[in-house]
């Protein structure tokens, strides 16, 4: 439970079941942790529209574009509140305006939430608008800024 409801995964692939529309794939960790249908499709679609999304929700992930998928990937994460976000390379997969939309919006929806957001990246200039940015090479701590 502690996963379901105190962390957020973003994932440069997004991990989406594509079976699922939108909305669902954003509502399923929402029932899992025990949140009634009703709550959790509602939360879904909030989240969906705050990232530009309203009423694409009835969408498969096919019928998306790779930009689309991404932010319901991200809505997915940030469906329950969570206290922390990890997200690997979230817009590793994305051309460069889309990556910088998505980044956006995962940063805008930081602030001021409360919580802990660590990307991992390899693109400096997603690093480069980080608060603090730590260094690894061959698993250790090279620098920290």
């Amino acid at each position: 439970m502690l996963r379901l409801r105190r962390f957020g995964f973003f994932f440069q692939a997004g991990l989406l079941i594509p079976e699922l529309t939108a909305e669902e794939n954003v509502a399923l960790p929402l029932l899992l942790s025990g949140r009634g249908r009703a709550e959790a499709v509602k939360r879904a679609n909030a989240e969906l529209a705050r990232l530009g999304m309203p009423g694409l929700g009835v969408r498969r992930i096919g019928q998306l574009s790779g930009g689309q998928a991404q932010r319901v990937a991200f809505a997915r994460a940030l469906a329950a509140d969570p206290a922390i976000i990890f997200a690997d390379e979230p817009t590793g997969a994305l051309d460069s305006r889309t990556a910088d939309d998505v980044l956006d919006a995962l940063l805008a929806s930081n602030e001021g939430a409360g919580r802990a957001l660590v990307i991992v990246t390899h693109d400096e200039r997603v690093a480069g608008r980080c608060d603090r940015i730590v260094r690894l090479r061959d698993g250790r701590i090279e620098s920290s800024s």
